[in-house]
Parts: C-alpha cells; sequence; structure tokens
C-alpha cells in the first residue's frame, strides 16, 4: 500500500500553456482604447493636440502589435498550448489551467489578471483624471 506522499508524487501535473487566450488580448486591448478615448479629453489649445496624437500614436501601435500576437499561432503545438489561441477552450478551462510564465506556473486566472492590472490601472486612472480635469475646466469656465 502505498502512502498518501507517494500518490501525490505519482500524480503528474497538467501541461501548462503559455499562449494567452484570446480574451486576455481582447481585453488588452478594449483598454488601451479606453485609455485613449480619455487622453483625449484633455484636448486644448497649443501644442497639447500634437502630443495627444503621439501619445495615441504609441497606444494604437502597441494596440496593432497586440493584434499581431492574438493573431500568430505557434508553429510548433508539441506544447499543448495551442488550444487556447485556436479557440476551441473556453476561457474559464483556459483560466482553471496553468500558466507557464517566465519565473516559473502559475494559475492562468491569476496570470491574465497580472497581465491586465497595469493596463487596468492605467485606464481608469486616466478616466479619473479625464473627469477631474473636465469639472475644473468647465468650474472655471463659469
Amino acid at each position: 500500500m502505498q502512502s498518501p506522499e507517494s500518490e501525490n508524487r505519482n500524480i503528474e501535473k497538467p501541461p501548462a500553456t503559455s499562449v494567452l487566450h484570446s480574451w486576455v488580448y481582447m481585453a488588452l486591448i478594449g483598454l488601451a482604447l479606453w485609455m485613449v478615448l480619455w487622453v483625449w479629453s484633455f484636448v486644448g489649445a497649443g501644442e497639447t493636440d500634437y502630443i495627444l496624437f503621439i501619445v495615441s500614436g504609441f497606444i494604437v501601435t502597441v494596440v496593432g502589435l497586440q493584434l499581431v500576437l492574438m493573431r500568430v499561432q505557434r508553429a510548433d503545438n508539441t506544447t499543448g498550448a495551442g488550444t487556447a489561441q485556436s479557440g476551441t477552450d473556453s476561457f474559464r478551462e483556459w483560466a482553471r489551467g496553468d500558466f507557464e510564465a517566465e519565473q516559473g506556473r502559475l494559475r492562468a486566472g491569476e496570470a491574465a489578471l497580472l497581465i491586465l492590472l497595469p493596463i487596468a490601472a492605467a485606464a481608469i486612472g486616466m478616466m479619473a483624471f479625464g473627469i477631474e480635469f473636465q469639472v475644473v475646466e468647465r468650474a472655471a469656465g463659469m
């Protein structure tokens, strides 16, 4: 009879994927576009429009790169990671699995959260600054 410890060692971990689900890419793109929308709330006189155009160009470039990354499929599907990219796995199934990051394995849902958190903070922060700017501008005009 095997001890519980030896049984745990015999159980193989499911293969981890290193491919993000397409919904994670779509969330990144949506948050980036949300940030661009609120960046344009600072439109004003002078060089502001020019700088906003440049910032928007950088963000649109990043969105374009995300679209390219979302569409690129790995040539080597031996890792078992290609299923999430092809759309056969639901997001829920993908999030319950493991994600192979550079630092090690984590839950895929946790990895998605860690990836989305910085851009979400930036987009929500830009929205807060844009709303504040509009309120102050309207109050100063009265």
